[in-house]
């Protein structure tokens, strides 16, 4: 134990630093519940586990942490690894201590690894326990870092899977939380795992310069310093640490090594925001500054609250000198982030000002429980937090943050709701411009309105940058049509019922169609009706649902159908495919969505062909909607083929070898692949098209899984259908992609 208390006697020491007031007992008191409950517990790397927590609570301390939070930390880990509950850490520890230990243990238990949905779900659940207290997402960072520092310990393969996972998910959440040492540290570390090679290039291109760029560095902080001693201004100046990651991002980027402006960078702390104006003017005195490498953060600070000023000068020698002017407060935020504003009291909690200051947190909060499919919502998580991003302002200066691409649209709808509803136009830098002209930072943006409530164009959902516009709009149709789309959506249920042979009026009864509601997922009956009317949800999908169940409650046999619709086809096995009424019916999978066992299915009657057999969610289903009475419900037989032709579409970094990658991948998980595509854009994306055999919908599934893993792979995609292509029943292909 000797060595685990001289580490929390290091803990004690930091907290006594930037906190002599705090009661310290606690900490001793959870330090001792901590180590008791991991008596015999070791890490991977050998080391007894209270190791790990204390190492956890000494990299809180480097953001000053208060007392609750420190005592959580010690204890994150006792809940999911030991046989103490939640409820034995609130009667000793307090409700709080425990709300935040509860909190870190469920995060734990997120999976971020598997498929779409469970990612998107997982991500949910984080950003709802942020809202709910930032601390916990902090103690979850500080535990991810101890862990990236110690990955060396652990197996190969899971270096790779953890690191990429950091750099996906926890250095993003760094950053907009504003802590920037930690972020950092994160992006270095998964950086090294990754990509091995280009981090030891980097480091060895560093090391190679470092003579050279300490003696800049040090003739400009002697320059620096004469000046401020002539004009009596203070100020702590320093050389900037390099990251790696960020070189390397720049980079691939395609700036060159020597391009890069901040290896050679220096920061300057003054005593306040004047000052750092008076510095920022008696810099480009003395060096010529480099146009449009001044940055005003001060005035437009970033959504995570970091404020600095940032100019590019060319050096004596010619060579780029990047400048960071900042006061001591500033200082403290940009590196703690979030943390900063704990202050250092027990008990203190950042006020509602500050929270509501976070405005990307409360834009995922607020679209994220708009939207249904995985796929949409990890899509708008990375835009919302993780791209790069626009400020301008409104007509009375306040400033907007946005993604990279953004148009008025987005501002009028960030700005408010109503305003994005009847926005008419809008003027940047006073010029009348189109909705679709792109922002860029700086801009002055005024939206145009007018006085009646005519509410936005359908078009407007394909042209905004920002989900939570795209929410919004949609939320908006949704609202204005909801009754009519419900008795729309009732209509078409109902004719599709009688159309098939059903009872309808039996079928429809309201506890049949809650259930079949709960099962997908959707608020109330109204909600699965209005989605059929306004064409968000499959009619077909929807009565195989009620069917299903009805025959469940009722007893009747999927064998013996209660309805005869139409006459036998032309006579043929029934093993893969039953045509619900119909005995011996000619059954052609469609080449336009290639069904798999596992797919929602629906069939149509062609002329002289039999019955072609469908998705559900076919992007040829609109057509054939309009001949419904050609439509037929269909079920998967009890023997299915062993092999299907399965398209797929892989996007990602067009670079050596990513082919090769995705060949080789398909190649040792024995996936036979029938035809290959592949092209390129000037962005540096490839998109490669395969046609591959799959047995079912699962097994296609753990392949799209496995090659979105793959390195500098962004979206791998099923494909339904080829755009302008044709199905077996002469309907034009949409190109429409499934999930």
């Amino acid at each position: 134990m000797h060595k685990e208390r001289a580490g929390f006697q290091t803990l004690v020491a930091k907290v006594k630093s930037y906190s002599p007031q705090a009661d310290l007992s606690v900490l001793e008191r959870a330090f001792k519940f901590a180590y008791d409950a991991h008596s015999g517990q070791l890490r991977e790397s050998g080391e007894d586990y209270i190791s790990h927590p204390i190492e956890v609570a000494l990299i809180l301390t480097d953001i000053q942490m208060d007392i609750e939070t420190l005592t959580a930390t010690l204890l994150h880990d006792v809940v999911e690894d030991t046989g103490i509950s939640i409820e034995e850490i609130a009667q000793n520890f307090g409700p709080l201590v425990a709300h935040l230990v509860d909190g870190v243990t469920k995060l734990s238990r997120l999976d971020f690894k598997n498929k779409q949905e469970q990612q998107a779900e997982s991500l949910r659940k984080m950003f709802l326990a942020m809202a709910e207290d930032l601390r916990v997402i902090l103690i979850k960072l500080a535990d991810r870092l101890h862990n990236m520092r110690t990955l060396k310990f652990r197996p190969q393969v899971k270096q790779k899977v953890t690191a990429k996972e950091t750099l996906d998910i926890y250095a993003p959440l760094a950053h907009r939380l504003g802590i920037s040492r930690i972020q950092w540290e994160l992006e270095d570390l998964a950086f090294r795992y990754l990509e091995p090679e280009a981090y030891k290039d980097i480091a060895t291109k560093v090391a190679a310069k470092r003579i050279d760029r300490e003696a800049i560095i040090a003739h400009a902080l002697g320059t620096l310093r004469n000046q401020l001693d002539e004009v009596g201004i203070k100020a702590d100046i320093q050389g900037r640490p390099k990251h790696f990651y960020s070189i390397y991002r720049k980079m691939m980027a395609g700036r060159g090594f020597d391009e890069i402006f901040d290896l050679t960078a220096i920061r300057l702390i003054v005593d306040s925001v004047k000052d750092c104006y008076g510095v920022l003017g008696l810099v480009h005195n003395v060096w010529r500054p480099i146009p449009g490498r001044f940055k005003d953060y001060i005035a437009m600070p970033k959504p995570n609250l970091y404020q600095s000023l940032h100019t590019t000068v060319v050096g004596e020698r010619g060579e780029p000198l990047e400048i960071q002017i900042r006061t001591l407060e500033m200082h403290r935020i940009a590196e703690n982030g979030i943390a900063a504003h704990w202050g250092y009291k027990e008990g203190a909690r950042p006020d509602k000002a500050f929270v509501s200051k976070l405005t990307w947190l409360r834009s995922i909060l607020e679209w994220q429980q708009e939207l249904r499919g995985a796929e949409e919502f990890v899509d708008g998580l990375r835009i919302d937090l993780f791209a790069d991003e626009v400020f301008v302002f409104t007509p009375k200066g306040d400033v907007i943050d946005l993604p990279v691409g953004s148009i008025p649209l987005d501002f009028a709808y960030r700005v408010h709701t109503d305003i994005g509803h009847r926005c008419v136009g809008a003027k940047v830098n006073g010029r009348m411009v189109p909705l679709t002209h792109e922002l860029k930072t700086g801009d002055i943006v005024e939206v145009v309105t007018t006085k009646q409530m005519g509410g936005p164009s359908r078009d407007w959902i394909k042209m905004v940058r920002t989900p939570q516009a795209r929410s919004k709009i949609k939320q908006w149709f949704k609202k204005e049509q909801k009754s009519e789309n419900i008795d729309k959506g009732r209509d078409l249920l109902e004719r599709e019922l009688k159309r098939l042979g059903h009872l309808a009026d039996d079928i429809m009864d309201e506890a049949f169609l809650t259930e079949v509601a709960e099962q997908l997922t959707y608020l109330s009956d109204e909600d699965m009706l209005a989605a059929i009317g306004h064409g968000g949800a499959s009619v077909i999908h929807i009565v195989n649902r009620l069917v299903a169940l009805y025959q469940k409650i009722k007893g009747i046999n999927d064998a013996e159908p209660i309805a005869i619709p139409t006459q036998s086809a032309h006579p043929t096995s029934a093993e893969e495919v039953q045509v619900i009424g119909l005995d011996n019916a000619l059954v052609k999978f469609s080449r336009c969505c290639n069904p798999l066992p596992g797919d929602e299915i629906i069939g149509f009657v062609t002329r002289g062909r039999g019955v072609s057999v469908h998705t559900a969610n076919c992007p040829n289903l609109p057509s054939l909607m309009q001949q419904r009475e050609r439509l037929i419900a269909v079920t998967w037989g009890s023997k299915t083929a062993a092999d299907y032709p399965v398209r797929i579409e892989v996007v990602g970094m067009d670079r050596p070898g990513l082919l090769q990658d995705v060949l080789q991948y398909l190649t040792e998980s024995k996936t036979n692949i029938t035809s290959m595509q592949a092209r390129t854009t000037k962005e540096q994306e490839a998109y490669v098209s395969f046609t591959i055999i799959v047995k079912d919908l699962i097994h296609l599934d753990r392949v799209l899984t496995r090659l979105r893993k793959l390195r500098d792979v962004f979206t791998v995609k099923r494909v339904l259908s080829a755009s302008g292509g044709k199905g077996d029943d002469g309907n034009a292909g949409s190109g429409t992609e499934g999930k």
